[in-house]
């Protein structure tokens, strides 16, 4: 498969600025985002790529910053290589480290993930994947029925799973995602994760106790009405993948219409995770 890589270097950015554009252009379709000198890297499939679309959110921010972008094709091994170069161990919480094939076991963390990506968003060095981790070493998830919605690698249900989760979908719509929450899976001995490539409509008809969805503002607003079907009375909703405001309010508005109650929240930089009950 190949991806498009669009390279973005700027002048006079701030940091909230950055993550706002990133959180357009998830929008739009790209799904991973690499840290450069002078600015980061976004890639996308190069069958999702539409630079009209690209224009089009970039005039969202016309006079705030000045930027530069260059597109070019990228297979996906190439983008795995460069991958394996920059990609540093992870430890949350002091109880869940995440590491790449390539590096040496730490058996001294009650969990241990090990991820490949192929391109696929989720190694836990996002805010949001970080903290909805974080939001899983804390709960209760032994014997619980789990949905991982936008699963990415899978790395959020392989932690549920590793902590005692009974069973568990994970649905994401880009084919190379449900792929590597497979792979994944597999490398970290998995068994009970059901992986389905689709959106809310392969939503199985099954009763959840939680629901994960690491998305983006916008697909939250449209599924919470669909999450409230499958989410059994006391089942708990974790969400990541926007900001505080005005998102936050928003998504909580949408929650209460469907009987879905605010509980708390995290913050790391601009982004915001938060969780919620169904009465």
């Amino acid at each position: 498969m190949q991806y498009i890589q669009v390279t973005f270097s700027f002048a006079g950015i701030e940091e909230y600025q950055k993550d706002l554009l990133i959180a357009e252009l998830a929008d739009i379709g790209f799904n991973t985002f690499e840290d450069t000198p002078d600015g980061f890297a976004g890639f996308i499939d190069q069958a999702g790529f539409d630079e009209t679309r690209l224009t089009s959110a970039m005039l969202q921010f016309e006079g705030e910053f000045e930027y530069q972008y260059t597109v070019a094709e990228i297979a996906a091994e190439n983008w795995n290589e460069e991958w394996e170069k920059n990609f540093e161990p992870l430890i949350i919480d002091n109880q869940c480290y995440v590491r790449a094939t390539f590096h040496p076991s730490q058996p001294q963390y009650a969990y241990e993930i090990v991820i490949d990506p192929k391109m696929a968003f989720g190694t836990g060095h996002h805010q949001t994947t970080t903290m909805m981790m974080e939001y899983i070493l804390a709960a209760d998830v032994k014997d619980k029925i789990v949905l991982d919605m936008g699963c990415g690698t899978g790395i959020l249900a392989i932690l549920a799973a590793k902590r005692g989760a009974g069973s568990l979908v994970a649905i994401d719509n880009d084919e190379v995602c449900y792929l590597s929450a497979l792979e994944n899976s597999d490398l970290n001995n998995i068994s009970n994760i059901e992986a389905s490539c689709g959106g809310k409509e392969v939503i199985p008809d099954t009763s959840f106790d939680i629901i994960f969805a690491n998305i983006n503002r916008n697909i939250l607003l449209d599924q919470i009405s669909d999450y409230s079907k499958v989410l059994k009375a006391g089942g708990s909703i974790f969400f990541s993948g926007f900001y505080e405001s005005p998102d936050l309010d928003m998504i909580r508005k949408e929650c209460e219409s469907f009987g879905i109650r605010f509980i708390d929240r995290k913050k790391n930089g601009e982004w915001v995770a938060a969780r919620f009950k169904k009465d």
